[in-house]
Formats: structure tokens, C-alpha cells, sequence
């Protein structure tokens, strides 16, 4: 942020997200001024980034995401003015200080949004190689910028007549992949003309995903002096009543691990599944990822490895939380041997999962 310049002011306490702003009608393909050929389109999403790691930015972010009745369902007139006095009063400083240990200074931008990026060009290139030019790639994020709205009205004034939007979310959740559709769903009834939209199904027990995870997990494993005596398997943690309401997540996590341990070939209890990110004083899924390394430790399993299957991509969680805090409650506890496991990213294996999910969900939209 320059100097002189204003600070740009967070949103007004309890109010909704204004809707994006509606489109023109967009001229016919084939005729004079419109596209020469219509187009389907491929949107990514994932959940988002802070434009900066200042405390305004972390601010403007932190105000979205945590205005999200999907990811907080407390009452607004509860939450807002808990959220807009006390937490964001504070949280933006701590929040920015750990997106500065992990900042990507070269490109001046989080290394989410650096991974999403690449993993679009990759799979760009790969329908490319299967469709030509009849395919248009992007990606958005739910939260910050590039937003899902300005993504989808780019695809249509290109011509994409039909979009397919897959979340980067192998597991569903309220909190990630139905707020991600939501926000298609507002921006899809804003606009004059709106083009057709398939949303790609959870992934969890996809082969070709589990496929790439069990790679991902050979790799390090080849790389290191001695085995690790367990793998935990961390997923994102989501506050227990939301599965007692109905939602799926828990279920689909213990199934990921469960085949990722039939793929590598190993007993169940080989992989232990956790879950991290807690916030909050209520009650959130077991075992907390952070007690449960440390736990292993004083039962004397000291050389572990840690994967993320619930992340597309490296983020603040990963990055920063596992290789910080969940590393160092393991070492404090007696803990030898840490090993993180990378997420998928934009390895060949990954895109060429998202390749195959996207194929299947393109039939009768392309020949």
C-alpha cells in the first residue's frame, strides 16, 4: 500500500455480501461482435487468499471468510459485533504475521494462489492437448481475488455457453464445497444470460485421485533413511454438531484414508486420520491433530509423517499450522523424526486426476 493512500475500510458490521454486479446481455456466437465460437468453460475454485498479509488486507479477507454463515452459523447479531470489535481488531496482526512466513515475495502473493495458478496452466495444457481450443480454463477463489463472479462473467463474454465448476475440495463440506456454490449461484443470478453449469461431485474415492496421494506418499517415503512408524493423515477440522446435522464430511475423510491404506497396501490402523484448525470453544472432530501427534510421541512413536488430503494445494494450514505449531507439539513431546508430505499441488499425477473428472463430467457437452 502506497504511502498517502487510504485504507481501504472493512465491510460494515453484519452486512451481507452485496451481489455481483449484473451483466449485459452478451451477443450470440457467429454473428457480428460476438464470440466466433462458443466455448465450454472449466472454473476452478478454492477457498482463498488475502491480497496481502498488512493488516487491511488480512482484514478485508478475514471479514468475508468469517461473515460466512456456512463456515460461522452463529446469529449476526450475535457474531458480528463480536467479530467486528474484537476479532478483527486483533486477529489480522497474528493472521498477517504467519502468511509473512510463508509469503511468496517474488510474485508478491500467497503461495495458494502461486499453486492455483499452476495447476490451471497444467491442466489448460492438458485439455488443450484433448479438446483444442474449444476448451477455456480459469480459476477463482471464494474468498478474495481472482472472485468467482468476475471469473464467471470473463468466461462468458468469451463465449463459454456452458461452464463446469469443480471446487478443489475432495471431501464435500457446508463449510467448503457448498459455499463455494453458493457464491456460483449468486453470481450465476446476477447475471442477464446466464450459461449452463455442471458442478463436479466430491472426490474422496476417486482412484486416480487416491492413485496420486498413495504416489505422493512412496515419493517421500523412497527419499527418507527409515520408514516412519505411522502416517497421519490431517484433514481440516469442522465443528462436530455440523455432522450430527447431516453432513458428510467425517464419513468421507475416514474413507480417503481408508483407501489411501488399501492402495499403499497397508492395514488401516497403519494410517491415523486427525483433524486441525480448530477455532472456537465448542466442540470440533476427533482427534485434534496437534494433541494427537503429540500423543504419539509419549507412546513412543517417534519418527512420523504427516499428509494433507483434505488441501488441493498448499496453503496457511499446511505450510505454516502443520509445519509449525503440529511439528512442534510432536518435537516437545519427544518426538525424532517429522516428515510433511506435500500436497498434490500441480504434480502430473494431480492434474491428471482433475483431467479425468473434468473429462467424465464434459460428456455430451463435447465430442
Amino acid at each position: 500500500m502506497g504511502k498517502g493512500r487510504p485504507p481501504s475500510r472493512p465491510k460494515p458490521r453484519g452486512a451481507a455480501e452485496a451481489p455481483a454486479p449484473a451483466s449485459p446481455a452478451l451477443p450470440a456466437a457467429g454473428v457480428p461482435g460476438g464470440s466466433p465460437e462458443e466455448r465450454v468453460g472449466v472454473l476452478l475454485a478454492n477457498l482463498g487468499t488475502p491480497d496481502g498479509h498488512g493488516y487491511w488486507p488480512m482484514r478485508r479477507y478475514l471479514a468475508e471468510f468469517l461473515s460466512d454463515r456456512r463456515v460461522i452459523d452463529y446469529s449476526p447479531w450475535v457474531w458480528q459485533p463480536l467479530l467486528q470489535l474484537v476479532i478483527l481488531s486483533r486477529r489480522p496482526f497474528t493472521s498477517g504475521a504467519n502468511y509473512r512466513k510463508i509469503w511468496n515475495h517474488d510474485r508478491g502473493e500467497s503461495p495458494l494462489l502461486t499453486i492455483t495458478r499452476a495447476q490451471t496452466a497444467k491442466l489448460a495444457a492438458l485439455l488443450g492437448d484433448r479438446y483444442g481450443d474449444r476448451v477455456r480454463v480459469d480459476f477463482c477463489m471464494r474468498y478474495g481475488n481472482p472472485s468467482t463472479a468476475g471469473r464467471l462473467a470473463a468466461m462468458a463474454a468469451a463465449g463459454c455457453r456452458r461452464i463446469l465448476f469443480l471446487p478443489l475440495y475432495p471431501q464435500y463440506a457446508g463449510a467448503t464445497t457448498a459455499t463455494a456454490c453458493d457464491h456460483l449461484f449468486r453470481a450465476l443470478m446476477a447475471m442477464r444470460w446466464q450459461p449452463a453449469v455442471r458442478t463436479v461431485a466430491p472426490y474422496f474415492d476417486d482412484p486416480a485421485y487416491i492413485d496420486a496421494l498413495a504416489q505422493s506418499v512412496e515419493r517421500a517415503y523412497g527419499g527418507l533413511d527409515q520408514r516412519p512408524d505411522i502416517l497421519v493423515a490431517t484433514y481440516h477440522g469442522l465443528p462436530r454438531r455440523y455432522v450430527t446435522a447431516g453432513d458428510p464430511y467425517l464419513e468421507q475423510c475416514l474413507a480417503t484414508s481408508r483407501l489411501l491404506a488399501r492402495r499403499l497396501g497397508w492395514p488401516e490402523e497403519a494410517i491415523l486420520p486427525a483433524f486441525q484448525s480448530r477455532f472456537g470453544p465448542e466442540e470440533w472432530l476427533r482427534p485434534y491433530t496437534v494433541d494427537a501427534v503429540a500423543d504419539l510421541a509419549r507412546r513412543g512413536r517417534r519418527r512420523i509423517a504427516v499428509i494433507a488430503p483434505a488441501f488441493a494445494a498448499d496453503c496457511i494450514e499446511t505450510l505454516e499450522e502443520i509445519r509449525g505449531e503440529i511439528r512442534e507439539s510432536f518435537e516437545h513431546a519427544g518426538g525424532e523424526s517429522f516428515t510433511y508430505i506435500p500436497c498434490l499441488n500441480d504434480a502430473d499425477a494431480h492434474i491428471a486426476a482433475l483431467a479425468g473428472m473434468v473429462g467424465r463430467n464434459l460428456a455430451g457437452w463435447l465430442g
